[in-house]
């Protein structure tokens, strides 16, 4: 690793799910391999989080987990210049979700957005446990055992963000002294000394959308998704399906790729000339369907394939891939039990030093 002292701190991470599509990849992972160069970059795979909505089974969780580490490799995360772990092979982030669970206002948790809108959308799934309503509590334990100063996000998780900061505050105003600041004999503002945490940036990614092959957004659900392990005849004949401008019915009809979901893709991945091709012929009707489908597959091949020939290498030398893994969490856990130590000091847990299993004669 290179010396990161003097960067600010990244901290995100991704759940189990197994293979990531271009979605995934537009949406952050590309993000995340520039990021890496500017900033200290801890990214991790998320499997307890991946148990808050597929608790019942869990027969795929660790081949899932190795799939994503495959691709992050793959796009181009390197272990020289991140840390990439795996949440539960840290065990000091449950130990702080406990602690924060005790502190955590409960309508703090049932007014987060995306609780109410995910118990509508995923259907076929008991949600009413303390896991999925719980789980920004986690988030927010993630974030802070690392002193993260920016987490990358898109604007759905800007408020899991916004909670992660009011946890913060809030351990701060218990566990560490403060002061007050006077102003003409009345207190402006409560002020704590030298606090436990800090209270992390929100970083707003871009993140164009990202049509699928029936144009709703891709997603693995949706089976609309283009993997980033998917061969080259796969991409093609994915695209080939894939929905167009509605208004377009012939093939001498003029068409509009700014309502197209191909002209989408185009948009994001295509370049200049190829955009000022489709534009002119799309809208001309001088180019069909077929051929605009076969310039945007042009396009996603040349993406797609360094990545799956940098995936094999690794698919090839799994050892390394724990290897990996393995320094990783060695990494997050020197990271997270110095913050531990830290936060049992503040709340006065430290039991004449026995802390964390590690029993030691307080009688010295």
């Amino acid at each position: 690793m290179t010396n990161s002292s003097t960067k600010k701190r990244v901290l995100s991470g991704m759940r189990s799910t197994g293979k990531l599509h271009l979605g995934n990849y537009v949406g952050a992972l590309q993000n995340w391999v520039r990021m890496q160069d500017e900033y200290d970059c801890f990214f991790f795979i998320a499997d307890w989080h991946a148990l808050t909505t597929d608790y019942a089974d869990t027969s795929r969780l660790k081949e899932n987990s190795i799939e994503v580490l495959l691709d992050w490799l793959a796009a181009g995360l390197d272990p020289e210049k991140c840390v990439m772990f795996i949440q539960s092979h840290v065990p000091e982030h449950a130990e702080l979700h406990l602690l924060f669970s005790m502190i955590t206002p409960l309508g703090w948790l049932e007014r987060v957005p995306t609780y109410k809108e995910q118990k509508e959308n995923i259907k076929g799934k008991d949600l009413d446990t303390y896991g999925f309503l719980g789980y920004p509590v986690l988030q927010s334990a993630d974030i802070l055992i690392y002193k993260a100063n920016v987490v990358p996000v898109g604007e759905d998780q800007v408020a899991h963000v916004e909670l992660t900061r009011e946890i913060a505050r809030r351990f701060n105003l218990f566990y560490r002294p403060f002061s007050a600041k006077t102003k003409s004999g009345k207190v402006s503002e409560i002020v704590v000394d030298n606090p436990v945490f800090p209270e992390p940036q929100a970083l707003l990614t871009p993140a164009p959308r990202l049509p699928g092959t029936d144009g709703r957004k891709m997603s693995k659900s949706y089976d609309n998704a283009i993997m980033l392990t998917d061969p080259e005849p796969v991409v093609r004949q994915k695209l080939k399906t894939m929905v167009t401008d509605p208004a377009r019915i012939r093939r001498t009809d003029r068409g509009n790729p700014d309502v197209c979901p191909v002209g989408d893709l185009h948009k994001i991945f295509s370049s200049r000339e190829t955009m000022a091709k489709v534009n002119e012929g799309c809208r001309s009707a001088g180019i069909g369907c077929i051929e605009c489908k076969s310039w945007v597959a042009d396009a996603l091949v040349q993406i797609l394939n360094p990545m799956q020939e940098r995936r094999k290498k690794y698919e090839d030398s799994r050892s390394d891939v724990w290897d990996i893994l393995n320094k990783g969490s060695a990494r997050a856990r020197e990271i997270a039990g110095a913050t531990m130590d830290e936060v049992r000091d503040s709340m006065g847990l430290n039991y004449g030093g026995l802390n964390h299993g590690a029993a030691k004669d307080s009688t010295k």
